[in-house]
């Protein structure tokens, strides 16, 4: 495990398009077909990463909380899957089933979306606001695992009011760190 932080990037950035499998129907989802007139979140994450274990059932109660408040939400696994076979698409479907995902979790098997979006950890997320710039690139919260914060969800779901509400998210914010992509 490499500890990876959230690259560094300008925010204003619009969101790239993507075109992806979709692991428990199998149709490919674009990003206007996760797009929300208010916002939307572009989470990268896999079904191995011990700092996405940690987060993910709070990850589906954000998901559930928000996409009811006008936010679009989608989770792309861009891993390499034949040195990580628990982030095969057939694993990544039986996560998304367990867990009820309210949100798509796509597979990037190209690894192209995750270059277009500077993707960098698991988790790494990209809120982007109604006219689809990118607004957050930062942290979920401070917890991780080992350091005994509890997981809550702050920073990003401060982020998410913020841009359902239309207001300006603040441009310092602290990145989010995890496991590195793996690369082919």
């Amino acid at each position: 495990m490499s500890l990876t932080p959230t690259k560094a990037v300008a925010l204003g950035f619009n969101a790239p398009d993507f075109n992806l499998p979709e692991a428990r129907s199998g149709k490919n989802i674009s990003l206007k077909d996760v797009k929300s007139e208010k916002g939307t979140l572009v989470m990268f994450i896999c079904n191995h990463c011990p700092f996405v274990k940690h987060v993910i059932h709070e990850l589906v109660l954000i998901g559930n909380e928000y996409i009811t408040k006008g936010i679009g939400m989608v989770a792309i696994n861009s891993n390499d899957v034949k040195n990580y076979p628990e982030d095969h698409p057939d694993k990544m479907k039986l996560l998304a089933k367990e867990l009820d995902f309210p949100f798509p979790y796509l597979f990037d098997e190209s690894q192209e979306v995750a270059k277009a979006y500077d993707a960098a950890c698991t988790p790494d997320f990209n809120l982007f606001d109604a006219d689809g710039k990118c607004v957050y690139r930062g942290q979920l919260d401070g917890s991780r695992p080992g350091n005994d914060i509890p997981v809550t969800g702050t920073d990003l779901r401060k982020a998410l009011t913020l841009v359902v509400k239309g207001e300006k998210v603040p441009e310092k914010q602290t990145p989010s760190v995890g496991c590195n992509i793996k690369w082919k």
